[in-house]
């Protein structure tokens, strides 16, 4: 062993950053945080607006699923972060939480201690909220909630569109209800994004008891017997050995975590061995219920220059960075993403999420579109369709084998299809009338449930929201326990969104966050607040 701590913890997100900023609190426990990726030191992550531009290997993993059958054969890109900060430092910045429903699931479902009422506090612990201030929402927390300091004029139109099509006016999704459309709060602070490691880590800069290690890539947990003792990670090219005298904490997201348990032999028998690799502890739900949201766009061209689309070419992109570096104020501020509604198709509860982008976005923003446009996300929030993490090789440079397994579930469709027909709908209604040019996605004339059909099996895209494949519960098929830990080994935990036994109904970061809030006090034997 090069060296030892009481905790080591592998990733450096969201999760990883809360429990890094919780247990070095006592300055008697050595924390040693492993990442793969780099800094967070760049202008596009800490000015919002940046978001397009950081689809690149030194921030992103720029994952690639397996060809999805229901999806025309297509392999889908999965951009996830890879740096400080993990997703949270890529991310929209969408503050959402999900339902109650979704955690009182969870709890009925064998993971007592995780219903609403449970993880309500821990939301708040980790809030601190500019503008609300009531029994829902948080004060004085590290992570920072606010309105944005730059709102486009459309995404406001689009809200009043909302209301006119019969939607509710909700100003604060995360409180007593969450139907309805609105502005969507961010994660920002003074205008700059408030990622996990910018909440959570970066004030920590002076605590000598914690050590950061970028550039680190875990390569295998270390065990001894049936306990975790540590791990060994790759720097350089330079393979190390470090020690946990008392646990070790994966939160490498809901790729990299079951990823890491199967290269250390944890994992399904039969497909360790298929790999070559020593079976140390026979789990075969690792890597099993991946669940995303799935998620289809509709989009109009614009027939006046209002949108971001002029802001983000050439002399506007540069304008608009100046005037960002300069006053934090503009549409640098903008989280692309800037309004929402949650609505009903055929649930007693909110089934669809809709995402506001007063401007062009295709193909994740790659595909760049001449004039002004509009886009209006669709996804559906409680797909029924489960898919595998499996390795591809034992190397762990090796990407593993993502299969989401879209659409499996013929249930998943329809929704999406009602989905599509309701943001139709709200562009139709007066408030947004005035700007429309063309339908561009899916298209005029694509008005049949069989057409809609065929254009989401051609067109639909990742939502960003993976989880499930470290499942929580109390049967035989979980991966951990309800207090985290792997089943059947000691010393070792998993703290991320791949404990996650169902999806929420809505956007993952903030519930990750809650997550590992709430694993903290489980680790430390703490009272919950």
């Amino acid at each position: 062993m090069n060296s030892t701590y009481d905790y080591i913890i592998v990733g450096a997100g969201s999760a990883g950053c809360v429990l890094a900023h919780r247990l070095s609190a006592d300055p008697s426990v050595r924390v040693l945080l492993l990442e793969a990726g780099g800094r967070d030191n760049s202008f596009l992550i800490r000015m919002p607006a940046g978001i397009a531009r950081l689809i690149t290997p030194e921030v992103n993993w720029l994952y690639e699923t397996e060809p999805q059958a229901e999806l025309r054969g297509r392999r889908l890109f999965w951009p996830r972060g890879k740096t400080l900060g993990g997703s949270s430092s890529i991310n929209a910045m969408v503050y959402i939480r999900g339902q109650p429903q979704d955690y009182d699931r969870w709890c009925a479902g064998g993971s007592p201690g995780w219903a609403y009422q449970d993880v309500l506090p821990y939301f708040r612990r980790a809030e601190n909220n500019e503008a609300l201030h009531d029994d829902w929402h948080g004060r004085g927390g590290p992570l920072n909630v606010c309105d944005r300091r730059y709102t486009n004029p459309l995404s406001d139109l689009f809200v009043e569109a909302a209301v006119a099509s019969g939607l509710a006016r909700n100003a604060d999704f995360n409180g007593r209800a969450q139907e309805g459309a609105g502005r969507y709060q961010v994660t920002q602070r003074d205008g700059r994004r408030c990622s996990a490691s910018s909440a959570y880590l970066h004030p920590l800069a002076g605590r000598r008891n914690l050590t950061v290690v970028t550039g680190a890539l875990a390569l295998r947990i270390l065990l001894q017997g049936r306990r975790a003792v540590g791990v060994e990670y790759a720097r350089s090219g330079t393979p190390l050995a470090v020690r946990a005298e008392r646990e070790v904490l994966l939160a490498a997201g809901a790729i990299n975590s079951p990823q890491l348990l199967l290269l250390s032999g944890i994992g399904p028998a039969d497909e360790l061995r298929a790999q070559g690799l020593t079976v140390r502890h026979d789990l075969p739900g690792v890597g099993r219920n991946l669940q995303d949201h799935l998620d289809v766009h509709v989009i109009r061209a614009c027939t006046r220059p209002v949108t971001l689309d002029p802001l983000a070419r050439g002399l506007g992109a540069a304008r608009t960075a100046l005037r960002y570096a300069l006053f934090k104020t503009g549409a640098g501020v903008s989280n692309v993403a800037e309004a929402g509604a949650f609505l009903r198709t055929a649930a007693a509860t909110p089934d669809v999420q809709l995402h506001f982008i007063p401007a062009y976005v295709v193909d994740h923003g790659r595909r760049r579109m001449p004039g002004y446009g509009m886009t209006l996300h669709v996804c559906y929030l409680r797909p029924a369709s489960r898919g595998t993490i499996r390795l591809a090789s034992p190397d762990p440079a090796a990407p593993a084998r993502i299969d989401p397994a879209y659409l499996s579930e013929p249930a998943d469709l329809a929704p999406l299809i009602a989905g599509i027909r309701r943001a139709r709908d709200i562009y139709a209604q007066a408030p947004l009338r005035g700007y429309l040019g063309p339908e561009v996605f899916p298209g005029d004339g694509r008005d049949s449930d069989a057409a809609l059909e065929e254009f989401i099996r051609a067109a639909a895209e990742t939502e960003y929201h993976p989880v499930g494949t470290c499942r929580m519960g109390s049967d035989a098929a979980a991966v951990v326990d309800p207090q985290l830990r792997v089943c059947g080994l000691d010393g070792l935990r998993v703290v991320d969104a791949s404990v996650m036994p169902t999806l929420v109904s809505g956007n993952t970061n903030a519930p990750t966050i809650m997550i590992a809030e709430k694993a903290a006090d489980l680790i430390l034997g703490k009272a919950p607040p």
